[in-house]
């Protein structure tokens, strides 16, 4: 099983604990499913061993630092000053100054149901400039706390105050004219270009992949895969739970991976919102088909992808310590090191296919359930992926 599945996830406590979970669920201890494979003859007597925890399957789950330069696939707007700089442009435009002063008032009178917590010990804490972290706050008490304040927040206020998240986190993240808010959308384009490509050139040998990632990620992929066209709730939140996913795929009669991959392959998006229901297809970059020919795919997703790290270095301007060894390329004007801070193999294998189908999924959050048919660590032909979502909060991508 480990040269069929990749699990990758930033160090941070949170998406470590969600891709955990996640393998967890799609790979289940085996003494009900295989009790075959969770036990073995001891060969001197012939009594039967169990692996430990009835079978349990141990999936590597690869946790990356914020210093690595393999975190950039997956975190890419961490260490990145022109991400920030860009993001709160935002708060200087019209939309945002306009939307800061009609919700005032609004925000003023929820403060009896965030008072005491940490920053909020004022009505005047209370802003369109903290539009997140207020819904998230209210949201995630209504859920857990019965006693909390924030129970008295109504229906409305609350749908309210998702709508001003959602307005406001989207701002953050993206925006055509202004290309640096969603450079962390433009790392994971690369990965995907990346790990589907070795999906194509190995024919499938890793059968499944999966990455742990944030809601700000899903939201500038949103922007940047032109997914608001196919769709207006791309313009909001995740929620806890989501799914985002590539499938590589071919319509051919055969159980042999396609030697054209031209000819034969396509590429699906699907997302799912929470953890209910099924994947829905959607057209990627404003195409208007719900899959595309490899070629097609390849041509458009390149188009928007940072492939190396040595261009994240340049365009983030960043002062992470790997970004040293490119130095002189972004001195010269960000050229690409020549063999140089492209993405590792161990990432180059992230993105996997089965013999008919390949999947990559980004899981983000605190809340996930995983709703598929249970399977061994033997990985099957055709496999659908649920999963979670968000930093801080849950989501999927």
């Amino acid at each position: 099983m480990a040269s069929q599945v990749y699990a990758s996830a930033p160090d941070q406590s949170i998406l470590l604990n969600t891709a955990t979970s996640f393998l967890q669920g799609l790979y289940p201890p085996l003494l009900d499913l295989k009790p075959e494979i969770a036990s073995q003859t001891v060969l001197n007597n012939g009594s039967t061993s169990t692996s430990p925890l009835e079978g349990y399957q141990y999936v590597v789950l690869h946790g990356e630092k914020a210093n690595s330069p393999d975190a950039i696939w997956i975190k890419g707007d961490d260490n990145c000053p022109a991400v920030i700089e860009a993001s709160e442009s935002f708060e200087a435009s019209e939309e945002y100054l306009n939307t800061f002063d009609s919700t005032r008032d609004f925000y003023r009178s929820l403060f009896p149901a965030v008072q005491g917590v940490f920053d909020y010990r004022s009505p005047d804490n209370m802003s369109y400039a903290k539009a997140f972290d207020i819904f998230d706050l209210v949201n995630v008490a209504r859920i857990h706390n019965a006693t909390s304040p924030a129970r008295n927040v109504t229906d409305e206020q609350l749908f309210q105050l998702r709508t001003l998240a959602n307005s406001a986190e989207f701002g953050y993240n993206f925006n055509t004219s202004q290309p640096a808010r969603s450079l962390h959308a433009e790392t994971l384009a690369g990965a995907v270009l990346a790990q589907l490509n070795q999906t194509v050139a190995s024919k499938g040998k890793l059968k499944f992949s999966l990455l742990a990632g944030s809601y700000d990620v899903f939201l500038a992929f949103f922007g940047l895969a032109n997914l608001t066209s196919a769709s207006p709730d791309f313009f909001g939140l995740p929620d806890y739970a989501s799914t985002m996913a590539f499938e590589v795929f071919t319509t051919a009669n055969s159980t042999e991976f396609p030697a054209d991959a031209a000819a034969n392959l396509r590429v699906r998006f699907l997302f799912r919102n929470s953890t209910y229901g099924q994947p829905t297809a959607f057209p990627l970059f404003g195409k208007g088909e719900d899959s595309l020919s490899w070629p097609d795919f390849v041509k458009e997703i390149r188009n928007r992808a940072i492939t190396s790290a040595s261009q994240w270095c340049s365009l983030c301007r960043s002062s992470v310590s790997f970004c040293a060894a490119y130095k002189s390329d972004t001195d010269a004007g960000g050229s690409e090191a020549s063999g140089n801070g492209r993405m590792s193999n161990a990432v180059a294998g992230v993105i996997g296919a089965m013999v008919t189908l390949a999947v990559v999924a980004l899981v983000s959050g605190l809340a996930f359930v995983l709703l598929r048919k249970r399977q061994s660590g033997e990985a099957q032909e055709k496999t659908s992926v649920r999963s979670g979502s968000g930093e801080g909060r849950p989501s999927s991508v």
